[in-house]
């Protein structure tokens, strides 16, 4: 017998502690988080960098990823029509983000809600600073170390989104469709989840590859380049079959993802073009 579709109905909680719930999209993170560290630390010290670098790099990139994963969803995403109008000024808005009325919300993360391109912002933040306090050695160089294991982080956090139920594609008749049962669906949809994790993993590889094959790591910004198309690339394109997240990006010409996703881009293709340069002239 063929089968149609997948009936997807797991519980988000792995293990429940009293008032303690032990989510799969929280181990998702912590898992990524170690990945990251795991392979990070097998390049510092093919490298011979300093081992305390590590410690240093790590609480830049975990404090900038959350928070700027936060930070990104609430203000990317959470433009609504506000539940208390406010008067400003003498004129009533009704529409708008309601954690400019209710800023300490934002610290509440067991609610829900990370952005992966906020997540992105954070980080590049985080190793300016990192490479102004710590390294010296500018902040493209830091990607092309950090962002192999990085790869791995984004495809367990989509899994955790797999879990959650959440942040599907569009109806299919493909027979690896799912039924998203928690989140009130009825038909099939594309698991998108499952696709980025694909290419996450896939640009693992080729990274991998890149950095230990090819020592690819001695041109500047060659692999932080291949990330941003092999990540943003790919999820431009996985967007068009995307459901949006908040109902304001049906009047866009492009959902928020893509917007999101053109300026990181544009700048791996700048990063491209000039490692190539760079590797014709150490040639010549």
């Amino acid at each position: 017998m063929l089968i149609n579709f997948i009936t997807w109905d797991v519980d988000p909680i792995l293990l429940q502690l009293g008032p303690l719930a032990i989510r799969w999209y929280g181990l998702s993170w912590a898992l990524g988080i170690y990945l990251t560290l795991i392979i990070t630390q097998k390049i510092f010290k093919n490298e011979g960098l300093p081992e305390e670098w590590i410690d240093k790099l790590f609480m830049y990139t975990v404090i900038g990823a959350v928070a700027g994963a936060r930070l990104g969803h609430c203000f990317f995403y959470e433009w609504k029509a506000l539940a208390e109008p406010v008067e400003m000024l003498g004129i009533t808005i009704k529409y708008g983000n309601p954690y400019f009325t209710h800023p300490w919300e934002l610290l509440y993360i067991w609610q829900g809600g990370l952005a992966s391109h906020g997540g992105a912002l954070g980080i590049l933040f985080a190793m300016i600073l990192f490479n102004k306090n710590v390294s010296k050695k500018g902040v493209s160089w830091i990607f092309d170390r950090l962002l192999v294991g990085v790869t791995l982080s984004g495809a367990s956090i989509r899994f955790g989104n797999l879990m959650n139920s959440e942040i599907y594609g569009s109806p299919t008749d493909l027979p690896w469709g799912f039924v998203f049962l928690r989140a009130g669906e009825t038909a099939p949809m594309h698991p998108t989840q499952i696709y980025e994790i694909g290419y996450c993993l896939v640009t693992f590889g080729l990274l991998y590859w890149m950095y230990w094959k090819k020592e690819a790591y001695k041109i500047n910004g060659l692999i932080f380049g291949t990330f941003l198309m092999g990540v943003f690339g790919s999820r431009f394109v996985l967007e068009f079959i995307k459901n949006d997240q908040e109902a304001f990006e049906s009047y866009l010409p492009l959902n928020m993802g893509q917007i999101l996703s053109l300026p990181l881009i544009i700048t791996g293709v700048v990063l491209l073009v000039r490692s190539y340069k760079l590797a014709k002239t150490a040639q010549e």
